[in-house]
Parts: structure tokens; sequence; C-alpha cells
């Protein structure tokens, strides 16, 4: 992009109230999808809001201040965190979430040395793009029992007032991705959930009662600290060493749950970072470095690990904002980010969030889960992935049916290697030992080291 396009450069720092302004419209870009991963996990959606600013921050510290990107929840950790919390709890989801951080952190490491190309081999699109789609169809489920079923019964009960409010929620996030522009159209997701809440008010399945607790706390104050109190409230972190001592819950299940998407959302974080770089006109790969971007990304992950919150990445939808408002100044970015832990501190949106039906939430996800496969399927495209060539054909195919279906290796009692985690593991021994490595790269720059080695010299060819 041309320098006369911008209106605000990376550095630049706006002045109050436009700051606050372009900073609320970020926080807004991000909300929905960041609220939504601890709502479907479990976790704390005001945790989760918390660790994504502090994360944020801590990312735009180690990049030194040259890239404007926000961090918000990450959808590809949705299912290892409710596989590690069903085997040891949520502090369980937590050790593993730092776990994935080290993996960013070791990565990032490696790259700044060595360049690319390893990961190229170990990764390639056509192992990457198929396990996506994996991640984002075995999500189908859980959205279709969210829309369908009441929440909170041991057994499944079919809902047509449930569903009907999940087919609204649907509707309206559709309309608003397909034919809303400017800003409102890079919040689609937050629009549903606001309209899904509204219908699903008419309909009498929301329970407001802690909401109405809020409310009662805060009129009833009877003196401004007592109001600032009820108004701002501590959320429910889970600190290692004061809830729990992480080395009791250590365990190998964890570990490939998680660790080995880890290794997934790092090449998606690369894609990220080209996209990003597009978009600004400046080769962030190169300057600050491919390996600062990584190791902010990781380093916010472990903030969330420690607080209570999911693993973080970069968003797509403030990248979005970013190539609209032509404002790409870190300083709004970290407001957005100082916002975020404001509001997970706000106890009256705390309550109104965990308010939520679970139905609103489903609708939203069916086209969210949707759109993780197919950002897998494009992936291939973008990288010109031959799939007539039988070698892409059989590692694609492999991977697709291992993991939708659900196969898993029994390894102990207690421990088995299962669904997306197998069927990466699978397709990258595949890729390494099957003859003609060259057309699993596809055509396409995804990979493209000479373009994004961090010190700017060019390795061999893959």
């Amino acid at each position: 992009m041309n320098k006369q396009e911008m209106v605000m450069d990376v550095q630049e720092a706006p002045k109050l109230q436009k700051w606050i302004m372009l900073s609320l419209q970020h926080l807004f870009a991000m909300f929905g999808s960041t609220i939504l991963v601890p709502f479907l996990t479990g976790l704390s959606p005001a945790v989760a809001l918390v660790s994504s600013g502090f994360g944020t921050l801590a990312y735009l510290i180690i990049t030194q201040g040259k890239i404007p990107a926000y961090l918000g929840s990450s959808f590809a950790f949705i299912a290892p965190i409710i596989g590690a919390t069903a085997a040891s709890g949520p502090t369980g989801a937590m050790v593993g979430t730092f776990l994935a951080g080290l993996v960013y952190g070791g990565v990032a490491l490696l790259i700044g040395a060595l360049g690319l190309n390893w990961l190229m081999r170990i990764l390639p699109p056509i192992v990457v793009g198929p396990v996506i789609i994996v991640i984002g169809l075995g999500l189908a489920s859980t959205a279709i029992d969210m829309s369908m079923y009441v929440p909170g019964l041991d057994e499944d009960v079919y809902s047509g007032t449930h569903f009907s409010v999940a087919l609204f929620t649907l509707a309206v996030t559709i309309v608003a991705s397909i034919f809303f522009r400017g800003f409102f159209g890079l919040i689609p997701i937050l629009i549903g959930i606001v309209s899904g809440y509204v219908f699903a008010l008419f309909q009498g399945i929301v329970d407001t009662a802690e909401i109405s607790a809020q409310w009662t706390a805060i009129t009833s104050a009877g003196s401004i600290w007592g109001i600032i109190t009820a108004v701002f409230q501590a959320p429910d972190f889970i600190v290692p060493f004061v809830d729990y001592s992480p080395w009791k819950v250590l365990n190998g299940e964890i570990v490939l749950l998680m660790v080995p998407v880890a290794l997934v959302t790092i090449a998606e974080h690369i894609g990220d970072q080209m996209v990003l770089s597009k978009v600004v006109g400046q080769n962030f790969l190169k300057k600050p470095g491919l390996h600062r971007s990584i190791l902010g990304d990781g380093v916010a992950t472990m903030i969330a690990s420690f607080l209570g919150g999911p693993p973080n990445t970069t968003y797509g939808e403030n990248i979005g904002v970013l190539s609209i408002t032509r404002v790409f100044s870190v300083f709004v970015v970290g407001g957005a980010a100082v916002f975020a832990i404001l509001f997970g501190f706000t106890g009256i949106i705390t309550a109104t969030i965990s308010s939520i039906p679970s139905a609103v939430m489903g609708g939203v996800s069916i086209l969210l889960f949707g759109i993780i496969a197919s950002n897998g399927l494009r992936m291939l495209i973008d990288n010109q992935v031959d799939l007539s060539d039988k070698r892409n054909l059989v590692i694609a195919s492999v991977i697709l049916v291992i993991g939708v279906g659900g196969a898993f290796i029994q390894l102990s009692e207690n421990l088995q290697i299962a669904g997306m985690v197998l069927s990466a593991i699978i397709g990258v021994t595949l890729n390494l030992v099957l003859p003609g490595k060259e057309s699993g790269y596809g055509n396409g720059a995804m990979f493209d080291d000479s373009a994004i080695h961090t010190d700017g010299h060019q390795d061999d060819a893959a």
C-alpha cells in the first residue's frame, strides 16, 4: 500500500477523543468471537477479555510497537480445551495453554535462527489445510447441540423455541456479513449475538436474575465508592500456585491434546502476518521479524494460562478494521486492549455476557465453525495445491476421515491420541514418507521463505 493512503501510521498517536472512538471500534470487532470461545469451553468470558487485553499489550511490547495486531481467543483450541477440561478440569486446560505458549516460543527461536523451511517441511499446506478443515467440522456437532437442545439437562431434549432463536441469530449474522458495509460489515458476529439476545428475551429463554442483581447493587449503593465497587469486580481468575499446582495436573493427555494444535495455529499466524503486511504496506515478517511476532503470540497465550483464559491469536476481524479505516496506529490497538481489560472487570457486562442463551451462541457457531473449515479449504486454494495429484489426494483424504470420524489410539487407560491430533500426526508422517514432497507445498506464497526470513537471507529450496 502507498503511504499516501494511510490515515494514521503505525506509531502515530491520535488525539484523545478520536483515540477512544477508534479503540472502541477495535474492541467491538473482536468482542463477539473472543467471548464465544470461553462460552463454549466453560471458561470465564470476563477472564478471556482481560487476558486478551494483557496479551495484546505484551504482544505490542515484544514486537517493538511495530505491528498493529489485536489478539483474542483462538477457535482452534476449543476442542482441545474441552478435552483437557474433561480429563483434568479447567486447571488442566490452563497447563495445556501454557505448554502451547512454550511451543510458540520454541518455534520463534528456531525461525529466528534457521528461517522457515524446516517448518514448511513439517507443515506444508497439504497438511495444514485439511487439519484446519477437521478443526471446523469437528466442532459442528457442538454448534448443532447448542442450537437445538434445552441446556443443562442430563439428556438431549429438542426445543423448537431454542432452535428458532439459533436460526434467527444465524440469519441476522449472515445478513450482516453479506449486506452490511463499512464498520458494521466487520462486526456481523456481534450484531448477530445482540439481535439473537433480544429475540431470545421475547422468547423467554434469557435468565436475567444476575443482571438484575448487579443493577440492584449499583442503584442501592449509598456512596460513590459503593457504586465503584458495585460496578467493578474481579473476574474468576484461575491462578497457578494459588488455585492449583501445575505439576500435579500435568499429564501426557494434556500434552497430546494441546501441543500439536499450536503448530497448526502457528501456520495460521504466518498467514495473518502476511495479510497484515499487505494491508499496512510494511513487511512485518522481516521487521520487526516473524520470530518476534510468534513470540508475542506465545507470551500472550502464556499470560492467558496464568489468568484462566483461552489461548490467544491474532484476529482477522481487527485486520479488517485496519483495512477499512486505514488507521494503523498501535496506540489505537493498545487502547482497545485497555478497554477489554476494563470490560472484563465490569460486573454488569460480565453478567450480561453470562446470560446469553446457548441457542444464540449455537446459531453464531454454525456459521463460525463452518468458516473455520472453509478457511482450511481456502488455504489449499490460495497455495494452489493440486488435488489431482494422487499424493496430495491421499494425504488430504486420510486426514479428513480420521479427524472427522473420531479415530483414536488408546495408549493407556487415561491416555489416547484422538481426532484432530491423530489426523495431524498421520498427515505429517504421510507427507514426510511419501515421495514428491514438492507438490504438497503448492505454488502459493504461504511459506515463501525468501520473502519472510527474519535476517533477510534466502535459504536453499526445500
